[in-house]
């Protein structure tokens, strides 16, 4: 059983025993036939995956790592907001006519800012102290912007990460608002895992920790017994994920710079409703 289920299976667990129910609370989210979407939740959940001793993603069930990886770089690569530069169509249901998302994930991480050190974008910055002043203690990102709120067709889940760089290894915190267990949780772990790694790569420097830090941490009530499915599934060893060592340049990595290698997984069987 890799580390990713292990930690999959207590959160859910814990989740499904002590969480709070919202049923009679009004919720925004709906299911496609209208209906209110609830959860059982748990507040702050903080999760820990060291990458130098594995690669974090399920096997109890099949985490789509190519398209993954696809929308991490449209996000923190292309830093695009429209959905004809990505390749799945996990974007569509919040699109405008001109299949933009409005100002949201990538666009926000596009947007230059003057330092003293001259005008960089968000992730130029992180890759220029990582180079320059590695153990700073400021190397953050952030796309929660209160201003551009109205503007984005959806708010950020993600929406921080915070870097730092201990005995040569780059170590990072995602923070995150809001997270769907069964439809994203392995989905952002593995995305920002490989974010991490990438930047160590071109830095110089060794993948370290990925801390995962949920404010809301949610099942929703049709995914229940999908849940319960999955706390019974056969479970493997985490597959090895190879990367392109020859890249030292962030902008040069694409989906086929990864590689998995002895991934196997349980096959679920059924497709998920997504709540919008």
């Amino acid at each position: 059983m890799s580390l990713a289920d292990k930690i999959f299976i207590k959160n859910c667990e814990d989740i499904l025993k002590n969480g709070f129910w919202d049923t009679d609370i009004a919720v925004r989210p709906k299911w496609e036939d209208g209906k209110p979407a609830h959860t059982v939740k748990k507040f702050a959940i903080v999760n820990r995956y060291d990458l130098s001793k594995e690669f974090p993603l399920l096997t109890i069930r099949k985490t789509a790592f190519n398209f993954a990886v696809d929308e991490l770089l449209w996000i923190w690569q292309k830093k695009s907001n429209n959905v004809a530069d990505l390749k799945s169509k996990i974007w569509n249901q919040w699109t405008d006519e001109s299949g933009s998302i409005g100002k949201a994930y990538g666009y926000q991480l596009g947007v230059k800012h003057e330092y003293k050190e001259g005008q960089f974008d968000q992730v130029d910055r992180i890759l220029y102290d990582l180079k320059n002043n590695p153990y700073s203690r400021r190397i953050i990102s952030n796309i929660y912007v209160h201003a551009d709120l109205k503007d984005m067709n959806l708010y950020p889940c993600a929406y921080s990460m915070t870097f730092n760089v201990t005995d040569g290894k780059l170590n990072g915190i995602l923070n995150q608002r809001s997270q769907d267990m069964v439809v994203a949780n392995n989905w952002n772990v593995c995305q920002y895992s490989v974010l991490l790694m990438m930047f160590a790569q071109v830095s110089g420097l060794e993948a370290g920790e990925l801390v995962h830090v949920i404010a809301d941490a949610h099942i929703y009530d049709r995914h229940i017994p999908v849940v319960e499915k999955l706390l019974t599934a056969p479970r493997y060893k985490a597959p090895k994920l190879i990367i392109d060592k020859s890249i030292k340049d962030f902008y040069k990595f694409t989906v086929d710079s990864f590689e998995l290698k002895g991934y196997k997984y349980s096959e679920l069987g059924e497709k998920l409703p997504v709540a919008t």
